[in-house]
């Protein structure tokens, strides 16, 4: 097997991973909410957005190494450009994910004293 389609698929396959981490997190959190709603159970809807919010980071995180992993393949200048401005897109949304995490974490601990 040739060293770039070795490349390729692991780069397919972080991604895939990726994607399938952020419709897991986007499916429990509507089971979560759709099973406490009928139950008629209290939601707690920051804990699910946590939750969610967590998983979409992580899925992000598989997304870039697959597109780094892709940049190793086809290194031209416009692939590069490409790959900079998608990975700068996802690092402002896991910045501002993270921080909306930490405030939700930080309202929770303020909450319990």
């Amino acid at each position: 097997m040739e060293y770039k389609t070795i490349i390729d698929g692991v780069a397919i396959f972080l991604s895939i991973f990726g994607a399938i981490i952020i419709i897991f997190g986007g499916m429990w959190a509507i089971i979560e909410i759709l099973t406490k709603g009928i139950g008629r159970d209290t939601i707690d809807y920051k804990a699910v957005k946590m939750d969610f919010t967590s998983k979409i980071m992580m899925g992000l995180e598989f997304f870039v190494a697959g597109d780094l992993i892709k940049s190793i393949i086809t290194p031209s200048l416009n692939e590069v450009i490409i790959l900079g401005i998608i990975v700068a897109i996802r690092t402002v949304v896991g910045y501002s994910l993270n921080l909306e995490l930490k405030e939700m974490g930080k309202n929770e601990g303020d909450n319990n004293k």
